[in-house]
Protein backbone atom coordinates (compact mmCIF):
# COMPACT_ATOMS: atom_id res chain seq x y z
CA UNK A 1 0.00 0.00 0.00
CA UNK A 2 1.32 3.43 -0.94
CA UNK A 3 1.88 6.04 1.77
CA UNK A 4 2.66 9.76 1.64
CA UNK A 5 5.68 11.47 3.13
CA UNK A 6 5.31 13.16 6.49
CA UNK A 7 6.31 16.67 5.29
CA UNK A 8 8.82 17.65 7.98
CA UNK A 9 8.39 21.39 8.75
CA UNK A 10 10.38 23.74 6.50
CA UNK A 11 13.28 25.33 8.38
CA UNK A 12 14.02 22.13 10.33
CA UNK A 13 17.76 21.63 10.89
CA UNK A 14 19.10 18.52 9.11
CA UNK A 15 19.51 15.68 11.59
CA UNK A 16 23.15 14.58 11.62
CA UNK A 17 24.16 11.05 10.74
CA UNK A 18 27.18 8.76 10.61
CA UNK A 19 26.23 5.78 8.47
CA UNK A 20 28.10 3.11 6.53
CA UNK A 21 28.26 3.70 2.79
CA UNK A 22 27.52 0.40 1.06
CA UNK A 23 29.49 1.56 -2.01
CA UNK A 24 32.80 2.71 -0.48
CA UNK A 25 32.65 0.76 2.78
CA UNK A 26 33.40 3.98 4.71
CA UNK A 27 31.29 5.68 7.37
CA UNK A 28 29.87 8.93 5.99
CA UNK A 29 28.57 11.87 8.03
CA UNK A 30 26.23 14.67 7.05
CA UNK A 31 29.00 17.21 7.67
CA UNK A 32 31.31 15.37 5.25
CA UNK A 33 28.84 15.66 2.38
CA UNK A 34 27.44 19.11 3.23
CA UNK A 35 27.40 21.51 0.26
CA UNK A 36 27.73 25.29 0.36
CA UNK A 37 24.65 25.48 -1.91
CA UNK A 38 22.32 22.55 -1.20
CA UNK A 39 22.48 19.09 0.32
CA UNK A 40 19.94 16.48 -0.75
CA UNK A 41 19.12 13.55 1.55
CA UNK A 42 17.02 10.83 -0.08
CA UNK A 43 15.35 7.83 1.52
CA UNK A 44 15.24 5.04 -1.05
CA UNK A 45 15.52 1.25 -1.15
CA UNK A 46 16.05 -1.50 -3.70
CA UNK A 47 12.71 -3.30 -3.85
CA UNK A 48 10.11 -0.50 -3.91
CA UNK A 49 8.40 -0.11 -7.33
CA UNK A 50 8.17 3.67 -6.77
CA UNK A 51 11.96 3.87 -6.37
CA UNK A 52 12.62 1.50 -9.27
CA UNK A 53 10.35 3.71 -11.40
CA UNK A 54 12.58 6.78 -10.89
CA UNK A 55 16.05 5.36 -10.20
CA UNK A 56 17.55 5.80 -13.69
CA UNK A 57 16.33 9.41 -13.97
CA UNK A 58 17.39 10.02 -10.36
CA UNK A 59 20.93 8.95 -11.23
CA UNK A 60 20.94 11.38 -14.21
CA UNK A 61 19.56 14.29 -12.16
CA UNK A 62 22.16 13.72 -9.43
CA UNK A 63 25.00 13.79 -11.96
CA UNK A 64 23.57 16.96 -13.56
CA UNK A 65 23.54 18.79 -10.22
CA UNK A 66 26.70 17.37 -8.62
CA UNK A 67 28.76 19.30 -11.17
CA UNK A 68 26.90 22.45 -10.03
CA UNK A 69 28.03 21.98 -6.41
CA UNK A 70 25.04 20.15 -4.98
CA UNK A 71 25.71 17.12 -2.76
CA UNK A 72 23.55 14.03 -2.42
CA UNK A 73 23.25 11.01 -0.15
CA UNK A 74 20.71 8.19 -0.21
CA UNK A 75 19.70 6.24 2.88
CA UNK A 76 17.98 2.86 3.10
CA UNK A 77 16.40 2.13 6.47
CA UNK A 78 14.31 -0.95 5.71
CA UNK A 79 14.27 -4.07 7.86
CA UNK A 80 16.54 -6.42 5.89
CA UNK A 81 15.38 -9.50 7.79
CA UNK A 82 11.91 -9.16 6.24
CA UNK A 83 13.23 -7.51 3.02
CA UNK A 84 16.59 -9.15 2.23
CA UNK A 85 16.66 -7.49 -1.21
CA UNK A 86 17.38 -4.24 0.69
CA UNK A 87 20.50 -5.64 2.37
CA UNK A 88 23.78 -3.68 2.20
CA UNK A 89 25.21 -6.23 -0.24
CA UNK A 90 22.25 -5.78 -2.59
CA UNK A 91 22.40 -1.98 -2.11
CA UNK A 92 25.98 -2.04 -3.39
CA UNK A 93 24.90 -4.17 -6.40
CA UNK A 94 22.02 -1.84 -7.30
CA UNK A 95 24.25 1.24 -6.92
CA UNK A 96 26.77 -0.28 -9.35
CA UNK A 97 24.08 -1.38 -11.82
CA UNK A 98 22.35 2.02 -11.91
CA UNK A 99 25.58 4.02 -11.64
CA UNK A 100 24.96 5.90 -8.39
CA UNK A 101 27.56 8.65 -7.89
CA UNK A 102 26.48 9.40 -4.32
CA UNK A 103 26.82 7.52 -1.04
CA UNK A 104 24.12 4.85 -0.55
CA UNK A 105 23.96 4.61 3.23
CA UNK A 106 22.56 1.85 5.39
CA UNK A 107 20.54 2.88 8.47
CA UNK A 108 20.42 -0.47 10.27
CA UNK A 109 19.06 0.98 13.54
CA UNK A 110 16.41 3.02 11.68
CA UNK A 111 17.29 5.93 14.01
CA UNK A 112 18.08 8.27 11.11
CA UNK A 113 14.78 7.54 9.34
CA UNK A 114 13.03 8.36 12.61
CA UNK A 115 15.06 11.57 13.05
CA UNK A 116 14.00 12.72 9.56
CA UNK A 117 10.44 11.50 10.20
CA UNK A 118 10.73 9.57 6.94
CA UNK A 119 7.64 7.57 6.03
CA UNK A 120 8.18 6.26 2.51
CA UNK A 121 10.55 5.49 -0.31
CA UNK A 122 11.37 7.53 -2.25
CA UNK A 123 11.37 10.60 -0.04
CA UNK A 124 13.48 13.72 -0.64
CA UNK A 125 14.81 16.42 1.68
CA UNK A 126 16.75 19.44 0.40
CA UNK A 127 18.71 21.57 2.86
CA UNK A 128 20.33 24.96 2.24
CA UNK A 129 23.96 25.92 2.95
CA UNK A 130 23.09 26.20 6.68
CA UNK A 131 21.41 22.76 6.64
CA UNK A 132 17.94 24.27 7.06
CA UNK A 133 15.15 22.36 5.30
CA UNK A 134 13.85 24.20 2.22
CA UNK A 135 12.16 21.30 0.39
CA UNK A 136 10.64 17.97 1.30
CA UNK A 137 8.49 15.70 -0.78
CA UNK A 138 8.34 14.15 -4.22
CA UNK A 139 10.83 13.70 -7.06
CA UNK A 140 8.15 14.65 -9.61
CA UNK A 141 4.50 13.91 -10.49
CA UNK A 142 5.25 10.54 -12.10
CA UNK A 143 4.15 7.29 -10.45
CA UNK A 144 4.47 3.68 -11.67
CA UNK A 145 0.72 3.50 -12.39
CA UNK A 146 0.51 6.86 -14.19
CA UNK A 147 1.44 7.52 -17.78
CA UNK A 148 3.53 10.58 -16.85
CA UNK A 149 7.22 10.72 -17.81
CA UNK A 150 9.81 10.67 -15.02
CA UNK A 151 11.50 14.10 -15.08
CA UNK A 152 12.66 14.92 -11.56
CA UNK A 153 11.12 18.37 -12.04
CA UNK A 154 10.13 18.91 -8.39
CA UNK A 155 13.75 18.41 -7.30
CA UNK A 156 15.31 20.09 -10.34
CA UNK A 157 13.19 23.25 -10.02
CA UNK A 158 14.09 23.59 -6.34
CA UNK A 159 17.81 23.08 -6.96
CA UNK A 160 17.85 25.55 -9.89
CA UNK A 161 16.27 28.20 -7.66
CA UNK A 162 18.82 27.54 -4.92
CA UNK A 163 21.72 27.82 -7.37
CA UNK A 164 20.26 31.11 -8.65
CA UNK A 165 19.76 32.41 -5.10
CA UNK A 166 15.98 32.68 -5.72
CA UNK A 167 13.34 31.81 -3.13
CA UNK A 168 12.13 28.21 -3.12
CA UNK A 169 8.39 27.65 -3.62
CA UNK A 170 6.87 26.52 -0.31
CA UNK A 171 3.89 24.85 -2.04
CA UNK A 172 5.34 21.34 -2.13
CA UNK A 173 3.79 17.95 -2.83
CA UNK A 174 4.43 14.96 -0.58
CA UNK A 175 6.17 11.96 -2.01
CA UNK A 176 4.16 8.79 -2.45
CA UNK A 177 5.74 5.37 -2.22
CA UNK A 178 6.27 2.23 -0.20
CA UNK A 179 6.24 2.59 3.56
CA UNK A 180 9.57 2.29 5.32
CA UNK A 181 9.73 -1.30 6.55
CA UNK A 182 10.08 -0.84 10.30
CA UNK A 183 11.46 -3.58 12.52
Amino acid sequence: MAVESNMLPLGTKAPDFNLPDTISGKVVSLMEIKSTIATVVMFICNHCPYVIHIQNKLSQVVKEFQVKGISFAAISSNDVIKYPEDSPERMKEVAAKIGFTFPYLYDESQDIARAYKAECTPEFYIFDKDLQLVYRGQFDDSRPSLNIPVTGDSIKNTLEKMIAGAPVDTDQKPSIGCSIKWK
